[in-house]
């Protein structure tokens, strides 16, 4: 079965341009199933896959305690897997038809306050190489609400300082241009200036932002500098990486911007994912109103 399964993972990553993360994601659930359909089924051919194998491998998680978006998201990794094998005339059937999805909740992201992404931005220290890298970073990954690793991946001649925009590549290679503040053009111009060059030392790097090593910073070494950073700021939400890009765009909604062009900044395929931040504006619209009105 471990054919079929990198003949499907192949054909993610050429045919549908799909991110290194998101095959990776298939990978694992795909590999779970099917070490289960050997393993506890005893079955040795995917021809021989019926929906009560399926089903019993749903239960076997379930069992486990796994949530039901680990559910949803198995369910939705095998069904376009079995949809493959048949359109590749693999198979004869597709046993995962009619299987149902669980409901899940949809879980408004967490944003920061204005106040509170002040505080962030202030945190670096600025009168070191890192300081001002980190600073940088933060400017960038607020004014243009990217992805740690649309950040992580820009390159020097991504970013285009005298015209106030950056070009990045978002999931499935797609291609984005996003304004950039002038704050964050500072930011960056900044870094470029005082600190990228000394990081670098003396080596060759494309990469705009670099760690200690002169390297590109990894997803790992931001998630570890923004941790050190949200404590120093004394910010007491759980953040993340992608609490940034939230806070991008429910700030763009609160202040009258149009769900169209977040979503084209956003770099969302469909405006039904952008449409959860008119979710979170009204939530903290309902929270000010029963914090301050007298009556509420």
């Amino acid at each position: 079965m471990n054919d079929q399964v990198n003949d499907f993972l192949h054909y993610l990553v050429v045919e549908r341009g799909l991110s290194q993360n998101t095959v990776t994601a298939y990978k694992r659930d795909l590999h779970s199933y099917t070490d289960y359909l050997v393993k506890q089924e005893s079955l040795t051919s995917i021809k021989d896959v019926q929906r009560t194998h399926i089903i019993s491998y749903l239960h076997d998680l379930q069992q486990k305690g796994k949530a039901a978006t680990t559910l949803a998201r198995n369910i939705a990794s095998i069904r376009s897997f079995h949809q493959f094998l048949l359109r590749e005339q693999a198979v004869d059937n597709d046993p995962s038809v009619h299987i149902e999805t669980p409901k899940t909740e949809r879980r408004l992201p967490k944003v920061l306050s204005t106040e509170e992404v002040e505080r962030l931005l202030e945190a670096p220290d600025e009168t070191s190489l890192i300081g001002i890298r980190d600073k940088a970073m933060l400017e960038v990954l607020y004014a243009a609400g990217l992805r740690v690793s649309e950040l992580i991946q820009l390159n020097v001649n991504d970013v285009h300082l005298t015209m106030g925009f950056l070009r990045c590549m978002g999931k499935g290679n797609k291609e984005r241009i996003i304004p950039l503040g002038k704050l964050a053009g500072d930011a960056v111009q900044r870094y470029i200036e005082k600190s990228r060059h000394r990081l670098l030392k003396r080596q060759h790097s494309e990469a705009l932002f670099l760690n200690h090593h002169g390297k590109r910073l990894t997803r790992q070494g931001f998630w570890k500098i923004l941790k050190g950073l949200a404590q120093k700021a004394s910010i007491e939400k759980a953040l993340t990486p992608h609490t940034l890009r939230h806070s991008f765009a429910t700030h763009l909604l609160e202040n009258g911007a149009d769900l169209r062009a977040v979503q084209e900044m956003l770099g969302h395929a469909d405006i039904s994912t952008t449409q959860i931040y008119t979710h979170v504006t009204k939530t903290r619209l309902k929270d000010i109103y029963s914090q301050y009105h007298p009556r509420a």
